[in-house]
């Protein structure tokens, strides 16, 4: 694969269209091994599910995950000016920092599931601009970050979790939803870093300013994407683009992964088949932007941490719906009878 997949927008949307679809013949073989396994039709619930449709995309009907992949993305957002975060812009650095030196909630989950971790600093030194007062990003800055991401990816990783890091973002994830999916600014908006009531309305007003002052970003998720998103959003979309054509499996970490790659199933229908979501956080308007894609969350724990820790999490939960289905043996192996 070329260091450089696409050099302008057109030529990425050109490549969403080209993804690659599940296996559907190992598909259908994890499928019928899932019901000769030592165990009542069903009885695993979502584990059978999640392991067949991993199955699919592994391109076998016995899979197993060996490596797990996962990235932080981190960028700086222009919209802080506005005052809309609890904490102040340099401490999305300090957070990389902590990252690299192995101290942050997603060191520990990814080192417990044996997932390899990346952080990719975006330009921190280089702001995104104020989307209330015009775009966030140019075509060519959009682009080298969703370049940044696609590189990222190892083709060799089994699954990818992508995470994020960014003062400001969860304002610019509400943003992409309502530009995405319509309704008022305050259905979108949550305490993110733990804004009060005010900041509430503050962000909400900073949001309606934002769409008012982009309006290519409405219905249109790259738009949206350049319009109203940050570098760390678009290099979780370009990794996200880049699993899809090397057929790796994602899990989707929370409100802002899920935001962004809103962007993608929008761009192009079925673009987020590889997808699974990991989790609903607590995160305000999360389980609307769930609904809207039509994915039905893993877990269920309160989290809004960000960083793709929920995502990490859920890894062990899929390797032990793979430990089950490829490791059971079947009623004709175990000399089981198995019910007809």
């Amino acid at each position: 694969m070329s260091t450089e997949a696409f050099a302008s927008l057109a030529e990425f949307a050109a490549l969403l269209d080209q993804a690659p679809a599940a296996d559907l013949a190992a598909r259908a073989e994890a499928e019928a091994r899932n019901g000769q396994l030592t165990k009542p039709p069903g009885a695993l619930g979502r584990l059978e599910e999640l392991a067949i449709w991993y199955a699919g995309w592994a391109g076998t009907g016995r899979p197993e995950m060996k490596s797990p992949q996962v990235i932080v993305f981190a960028g700086n957002h222009g919209v802080t000016a506005q005052g809309v975060s609890a904490f102040p812009p340099e401490v999305t650095e300090q957070m990389v920092l902590n990252f690299q030196h192995g101290g942050a909630a997603i060191n520990q989950l990814s080192n417990c599931f044996g997932a390899k971790l990346e952080v990719i600093a975006l330009d921190l030194d280089k702001p995104t601009a104020d989307f209330t007062q015009g775009p966030a990003m140019s075509e060519a800055e959009l682009v080298a970050a969703l370049q940044a991401g696609w590189q990222a990816v190892d083709p060799a990783a089994d699954l990818l979790v992508t995470g994020e890091m960014g003062i400001g973002n969860t304002t610019s994830a509400a943003a992409i939803a309502l530009a995405l999916y319509g309704g008022e600014a305050s259905d979108w908006v949550g305490r993110g870093t733990g804004v009060d009531d005010a900041g509430l309305t503050l962000k909400a007003r900073v949001i309606e300013q934002g769409i008012a002052a982009n309006p290519a970003a409405k219905e249109n998720g790259l738009e949206a994407l350049r319009c109203l998103g940050g570098r760390e959003l678009a290099g979780m979309v370009g990794a996200v683009a880049r699993a899809r054509h090397e057929a790796i499996p994602v899990l989707m970490d929370g409100f802002i992964c899920t935001a962004a790659l809103s962007c993608l199933a929008a761009a192009v229908p079925g673009a987020l088949d590889h997808v699974v979501a990991s989790h609903v956080s607590a995160e305000h308007a999360h389980g609307m932007l769930l609904d809207q894609l039509g994915k039905t969350p893993l877990l269920s724990l309160d989290m809004r941490l960000g960083e793709g820790s929920g995502a990490a999490l859920a890894i062990g939960v899929l390797q032990g719906a793979l430990a089950c289905h490829s490791g059971m043996a079947t009623f004709a192996e175990a000399g089981v009878a198995d019910g007809e």
